[in-house]
């Protein structure tokens, strides 16, 4: 038995000197979302929302649009104290939409104004957010991050449409 622990022990030696492990490099690729915001727009039933003036410490991560899930839009962000916040906007029931995008968070009753605008504050075991409903869409700012973080990015957001 201590023959094999000493086997294991030591290919677990070997791999771990030429698996390659920077702590020091970014761990996260900033994606470039133009090509998929020129595609939301113009397919979008909605004026998307996209961040603008935003510093280059925020870091896109994630990117999509899907038409035939309720024209859903999602742009996710590494925010610069490494906190995830998504933006996520779609043409589906918020009944069912909201708790989906934000993983079960539940609607707190007060709101947030946001740039001259009324969020509410939804509040969850994973995720919070701020939710608008408005025009035929809902938009949800929600993530990992602060309420002050996700305010950030709603007060950044401005329509778009091609």
């Amino acid at each position: 038995m201590f023959q094999s622990l000493g086997v294991i022990m030591v290919a677990a030696g070997v791999m771990y000197l030429f698996i390659p492990h920077d702590e020091s490099a970014a761990p996260v690729q900033a994606k470039d979302y133009r090509v998929e915001l020129l595609t939301a727009q113009r397919a979008a039933p909605y004026p998307v929302l996209a961040p603008e003036g935003l510093g280059a410490d925020w870091k896109a991560t994630v990117v999509s649009y899907k038409r035939e899930k309720g024209d859903a839009w999602q742009l996710g962000f590494l925010s610069p104290d490494t906190q995830y916040v998504a933006i996520h906007q779609s043409t589906a029931a918020p009944g069912k939409y909201v708790p989906e995008v934000t993983h079960e968070a539940k609607n707190t009753g007060k709101t947030q104004t946001v740039a001259g605008q009324v969020w509410q504050r939804w509040e969850g075991p994973k995720y919070d957010a701020l939710v608008r409903a408005e025009g035929g869409s809902t938009t949800v700012v929600t993530g990992t991050a602060s309420f002050e973080r996700l305010a950030e990015m709603a007060g950044s957001l401005k329509p778009h449409k091609a």
